[in-house]
């Protein structure tokens, strides 16, 4: 299920700790929550979750910043 990541920049304003406007965040590959319009996050808390791709637009990063931001968990 979990093959690859990208990386998202969050467009969502609200009051959700859990996800901050402006931030970027690593998604993982999940087939089956993208058929669904949902995108598998590493959020603050540092886990893996489920959020609308509504709320997040791609981002190109490059290698060395990729890296940086890699979760390692």
């Amino acid at each position: 299920m979990k093959t690859k990541s990208q990386f998202v920049v969050c467009l969502r304003r609200s009051s959700d700790e859990d996800i901050l406007f402006g931030k970027i965040y690593q998604t993982l590959v999940d087939n089956d929550a993208e058929k669904e319009g949902l995108l598998r996050i590493v959020d603050e808390s540092g886990e893996d979750y489920l959020y609308p791709k509504k709320y997040f637009a791609e981002v190109q990063l490059s290698a060395i910043i990729k890296s940086a931001f890699a979760y390692k968990g």
